[in-house]
């Protein structure tokens, strides 16, 4: 059975106190809206639909970052959650399967939840997701015969013994695409709010003789999110669980709690990470490296037994090999750095390629950026750069070069070759005493002269 995904992302999040839509707003360097998606992607949906409303261009402009198929429509009026649903219909049209609608709001429900909920479609032919809350508080509530769902009834309506009952509505459906928009244009809005609620397709489907059942989940699966309280409590439960799973899976954490991880973070097994790294997303660490503490990684790959830091950078595109190093203080961008290479000290190297066994002197820079374009650097393999070297883009160095300390190199260097472009030093005899003598003797004039 084909399945369709239908997200919600309409909602402008007054608490949030924000021009950013909610759904942009991120956990784990990820937006809630990608976190969703993620989820959705593991049923392999034939069509995504994402509904935005407040800032619709910014949703629109986020979407075709995170799935360029997904199609976004437009909830111009904000007329509640089965109006949002229902404009998904047009988009929708000849489409023959099961819609599965998502909150983008709600970020941690997991693909295992969602590919339950589509399981539990051959048995019924409407699925709401719940959850056993700890405080029921003012959710509503999912009252079920056996395997049935009977209704779901609004705390405010609800009666003492039904506001007794824990087993809480998440929001979350499931259902075949024809019945539910044949069931949504039987909505009304005859309530306090004026608002078409989706929760009444259960009364709906009920009233034709439908099956509809309900189906459990963790209630940190339906976690949320409404201010920037609710946006930290949610990334912490976020890192919370991910740095578990990581010292699950063999991943050393010196100070577990100092380490902030993206939604996306892969690190292999035996691999030490000490304390304080921060990770962003798109990085990919493999069994075995050591990232020393107050380093921040982006967009990089780091291959199996590299060192990096403390107090190292890597931005995206970064490509570390085998056994590399990369010091303190050293940044590293769009360059590979092949096997056994090091960077060890205070460097930038971008925009550029540095071979096997080759090492990079303390206090070198690729000079890039012209000021309009960027340019590439190419050292060979078993180099030796002095301190201080600037190597001024685009340029090649061959394999088994060296450059002299404070040297700019603005040409290519064949291989095997010394490049030095220092200008000769000179020593001037009792030049130093003769020098500290006369600053000294401004400095009394300039003291005298302001008294």
């Amino acid at each position: 059975m084909s399945t369709a995904l239908v997200v919600l992302a309409a909602g402008k999040g007054t608490r949030m106190n924000s021009d950013i839509p909610k759904v942009l707003h991120p956990i784990a360097q990820g937006s809630m809206l990608e976190h969703a998606l993620a989820a959705g992607r593991a049923l392999d949906p034939e069509r995504v639909i994402v509904v935005a409303g407040h800032e619709a261009e910014a949703v629109r402009a986020a979407v075709a970052e995170i799935d360029e198929n997904a199609e976004v429509v437009l909830q111009e009026e904000q007329l509640g959650t089965a109006h949002a649903v229902d404009q998904a219909r047009a988009a929708l049209t000849g489409f023959s399967g099961d819609v599965v609608v998502l909150y983008g709001d709600t970020p941690f429900v997991s693909a295992e939840t969602l590919e339950r909920m589509v399981a539990a479609r051959a048995q019924a032919d409407l699925v709401v997701l719940g959850f056993h809350a700890a405080d029921p508080a003012r959710y509503g509530r999912l009252l079920v015969q056996g395997d049935s769902l009977e209704r779901i009834v609004e705390f405010k309506d609800a009666s003492e013994a039904e506001r007794a009952v824990d087993f809480c509505n998440s929001g979350l459906m499931a259902c075949d695409a024809d019945l539910m928009f044949d069931l949504l244009t039987k909505i009304g809005n005859e309530n306090a709010s004026g608002e078409y609620y989706l929760t009444d397709l259960v009364e709906l489907a009920r009233a034709q003789e439908r099956s509809v059942t309900a189906i459990a989940c963790d209630e940190s699966e339906t976690l949320g999110v409404n201010s920037r309280a609710d946006l930290a409590a949610a990334d912490a439960v976020f890192q919370t669980k991910a740095r578990a799973e990581l010292l699950d899976l063999g991943v050393t954490l010196m100070a577990p709690e100092t380490v902030y991880l993206a939604f996306d973070t892969v690190i292999g097994r035996d691999t030490v990470i000490e304390p304080n790294v921060v990770f962003g997303p798109g990085v990919t660490v493999e069994s075995g490296a050591v990232i020393r503490a107050f380093s921040h990684l982006e967009g990089c790959h780091v291959s199996r037994g590299a060192k990096v830091g403390p107090y190292a950078r890597l931005r995206p595109g970064a490509e570390l090999a085998e056994n590399t190093h990369i010091g303190n203080f050293v940044e590293i961008k769009n360059a590979e750095i092949s096997e056994g290479a090091k960077v060890n000290h205070l460097s930038y190297i971008g925009d550029a390629t540095v071979g096997k066994e080759s090492n990079i002197g303390a206090g070198t820079i690729t000079c890039n950026y012209d000021g309009v374009m960027k340019h590439r650097t190419k050292i060979g393999a078993r180099s030796f750069i002095g301190s201080n070297t600037l190597l001024v883009a685009p340029v090649t160095l061959g394999n088994e070069t060296m450059t002299g300390s404070g040297t700019v190199v603005t040409k290519d260097v064949e291989d095997g070759a010394l490049a030095l472009s220092r200008t000769r030093q000179e020593n001037k005899p009792g030049y130093a005493y003769k020098l500290m003598d006369m600053l000294r003797a401004k400095k009394a004039r300039l003291t005298k002269g302001s008294e």
